[in-house]
């Protein structure tokens, strides 16, 4: 059996440092003004690091009229930019906007989950640079946490793709001081 990657993503760990922002920029040089992660607030104490799902059933393979996206045995959505026409479906079709529009090259690019570190026994660069360890990667397949759950505050709705991602959600957090 083929592992399916997925992201899991602790709140309670999330300090909204960027750093998964800035070494997914860095190790795939997306250009200015294109980030295929991103930390969001979410609430007023909940950051969520966010990139493409690699859903079960992604939309934007659903949609694209070119067949540029495919999907690999672990799960991993690809975009092929040569196949690319620019029609930017898949955009609006993403509900967790995922793929981004260069308008230089006039075509379309995503997260790939660093696959090309993956192939050679890395871990994606976002994962790596994460130093809270809120962002870790899971072999959906055989992952088993009953603390973990597929939906959390902020997050868009998972019944039509399916997103590869599960959160650990906040924690009541603990005051030391009088209010």
């Amino acid at each position: 059996m083929f592992k399916r990657a997925g992201f899991i993503f602790n709140a309670d760990n999330c300090i909204n440092c960027k750093a998964c922002e800035i070494a997914c920029k860095n190790e795939n040089q997306t250009p200015t003004g294109i980030q295929w992660r991103g930390v969001k607030k979410a609430a007023p104490e909940l950051y969520l690091s966010i990139s493409c799902n690699h859903c079960d059933s992604p939309e934007c393979f659903r949609v694209c009229p070119e067949r540029a996206f495919t999907k690999r045995k672990d799960g991993i959505v690809q975009i092929d930019e040569d196949l690319c026409t620019g029609c930017q479906l898949c955009i609006s079709a993403c509900p967790y906007h995922a793929p981004h529009f260069n308008p230089e090259t006039r075509k379309v690019s995503k997260c790939q989950m660093c696959y090309p570190r993956q192939d050679i026994g890395m871990v994606p660069a976002c994962i790596e640079a994460c130093t809270t360890g809120a962002l870790n990667l899971v072999d959906l397949n055989t992952f088993e946490d009953e603390q973990a759950d597929r939906m959390i505050q902020g997050f868009p709705e998972i019944t039509i793709t399916c997103p590869s991602i599960l959160f650990y959600p906040l924690k009541p957090r603990k005051r030391y001081f009088l209010q």
